[in-house]
């Protein structure tokens, strides 16, 4: 399992705001996860939050919910480590069209690159890379490191030793910049590139893409916040260079575009049978992890996949059905949020099971893991980072 680092965040004395409402295209319903929003504000303590789901069911298909007016639903925000499910998409759409295998190691694809301080890249397979069991060094773990590339992020890695043998899970940024190399080895085309004709012209995601050095969001957009350890204040983060981030996050996308895109994965239009169970197979990391996405078992015993993305400034979570039928994203302006391992599992129990418990009512079995699944993706830092 992913190691939890501690989130900087102190909750904010703010009163609970009232719900605001933009009623979507054939949405006629209110979400049930919409009643648990204000808890992440009041409670956790982000400055504001919104969600939007999507689904077969009508008492399941809901409106967009925020918290306040200063977080929209058409709103492009950065959307961290679920970049992680883009690259894997295309990562396996090259394994379904034979230009790779998931067999392959780094030293073949890639030859010399990953040499040096123990790291050996003829045990690292295409596989170990994709589900976190690489044993790389996590480069956004080196407080010093400011790589503006992917080949700059595998360097600072390579200063380090493993964090453990290859074949142990142990969530690593690093494992996905080696991939954007990979992508651009095979293809001739850098990973932005390959995610965009691939994924995100085809699905029509108008409101997703790679910023590329660009530290200035698209519009339209709202402003995003990181927490001051030393005095809890919230500075604004809303610029910032992307380049470290790379292939492990720096997506910009929106909540109705990353639904469809977590609909279309998982209902089967992005990758063939055999490549979508390769995906969602866990066992290397013991449940905890498939190639690209991780699945989430609720207290009602159904289980959703997704990601979650964390980045300065921004915390964006998409859960789906494994038939890709219901789908919800939430987000806050900020990326720390207090109680994260409560208020996340409540908020998806309230929208996929069917009868989840009211807002404030203990949830039953294992305590959820939130934000400690995939940690965070670096942007700008006050130190060590992980997705």
């Amino acid at each position: 399992m992913p190691i939890p680092r501690a989130l900087l965040a102190a909750p904010l004395a703010l009163a609970l705001l009232g719900l605001g409402t933009t009623r979507l295209p054939s949405e006629p319903h209110l979400t049930p996860a919409a009643a648990h929003l204000p808890r992440l504000v009041a409670e956790g303590g982000a400055p504001t939050a919104a969600l939007l789901a999507r689904g077969s069911s009508p008492a399941r298909y809901g409106t967009y919910r925020s918290t306040g007016p200063n977080i929209r639903a058409a709103d492009r925000f950065r959307a961290g480590s679920i970049t992680k499910t883009f690259v894997a998409t295309v990562v396996l759409q090259l394994v379904q069209e034979g230009r790779l295998r998931l067999s392959d190691p780094v030293e073949r694809l890639l030859p010399g690159l990953i040499r040096g301080h123990g790291n050996d890249g003829r045990r690292i397979s295409l596989r170990r890379l994709l589900d976190h069991t690489s044993g790389l060094y996590d480069y956004t773990a080196d407080p010093s490191a400011r790589p503006r590339s992917g080949a700059e992020a595998v360097r600072t890695a390579l200063a380090h030793p493993p964090t453990g043998a290859p074949g142990r899970y142990a969530y690593s940024n690093t494992d996905y910049a080696v991939l954007g190399l990979v992508v651009q080895r095979v293809t001739g085309h850098d990973y932005a590139t390959e995610v965009r004709d691939r994924v995100i012209t085809p699905l029509h995601l108008t409101g997703t893409s790679f910023p590329g050095a660009r530290t200035e969001l698209p519009a339209p957009h709202g402003r995003a916040y990181t927490r001051d350890p030393a005095d809890g204040t919230l500075r604004d983060v809303t610029t910032l260079d992307p380049r470290a981030a790379g292939a492990a996050g720096s997506l910009v996308s929106t909540l109705d575009d990353l639904n469809r895109f977590y609909a279309a994965l998982l209902g089967g239009r992005l990758l063939a049978p055999a490549q979508l169970a390769l995906m969602t197979d866990t066992r290397a990391t013991h449940g905890v992890y498939g190639l690209g996405l991780y699945p989430e078992k609720l207290s009602c015993g159904i289980t959703v996949w997704g990601h979650n993305g964390r980045i300065t400034g921004s915390y964006v979570r998409t859960a789906t059905t494994q038939d890709g039928r219901h789908t919800l994203t939430y987000r806050i302006d900020t990326d720390t949020l207090t109680d994260a391992d409560t208020l996340e599992p409540a908020l998806l129990d309230a929208e996929f099971c069917p009868e989840a418990p009211e807002p404030g009512t203990p949830r039953p079995g294992t305590p959820g893991r939130g934000l400690s699944r995939s940690g965070r993706c670096p942007g700008r830092r006050a130190g060590p980072r992980r997705p």
